[in-house]
């Protein structure tokens, strides 16, 4: 069980997000996390170049590709259930605290201590996660978008809702990036290249 750890979570390509929903393009926990990782990036590059932060930029994108590894365990819990009451959020804390400290216990003892920032919220790298959590929304918002340009009106509500979630943020570095580069998203391939 000590040596499993990367077999396990390279099953993250195997959960599907949206569960809930009618896609017309199905979404892996693996390519959102991919998604998340760059976003997240993006935003403590513009962070550094825009607003004299220093950010490590390459952290900021690890913490990215492994925000949601726990829901290898978990599954992508949707969020209408997820944050239904107090209770539902704190009973999926617990959840997710026991699927971190499961994955970890799939490590060797001397590794453990490298990935276990990168799974839990350890109080560090607390600047770096408000930039992992505007870039995970921001993924959220970018597949409703992508599905209402396919025709799917499934995604209107979480779309609407997700985009008040974003404005509702106190991050300047996703408020450049939502005027500066969000448009490009509505466009089809011809007018990107």
């Amino acid at each position: 069980m000590k040596n499993n750890f990367f077999a396990f979570i390279s099953r993250i390509k195997y959960i599907n997000r949206w569960a809930l929903m009618r896609n017309t393009t199905y979404e892996t926990l693996s390519q959102h996390s991919y998604e998340v990782a760059t976003l997240s990036h993006a935003l403590a590059v513009i962070g550094n170049r825009r607003l004299g932060q220093h950010y490590d930029v390459a952290r900021a994108a690890l913490l990215g590709l492994y925000h949601d590894v726990p829901e290898i365990i978990t599954g992508d819990m949707p969020t209408p259930v997820k944050y239904f009451s107090g209770e539902m959020r704190k009973a999926y804390a617990d959840v997710e605290r026991h699927a971190q400290d499961r994955l970890l216990s799939m490590l060797p003892d001397d590794l453990r201590s490298d990935y276990q920032p990168l799974l839990a919220d350890t109080g560090e790298d607390a600047k770096l996660r408000r930039l992992v959590k505007a870039a995970d929304k921001l993924s959220a918002y970018i597949k409703c978008i992508e599905e209402q340009r396919a025709g799917n009106a499934e995604f209107s509500d979480a779309q609407k809702a997700t985009k008040k979630a974003l404005e509702n943020m106190d991050c300047p570095e996703l408020r450049i990036f939502l005027e500066e580069f969000l448009p490009a998203y509505r466009q089809p391939l011809d007018q990107l290249q």
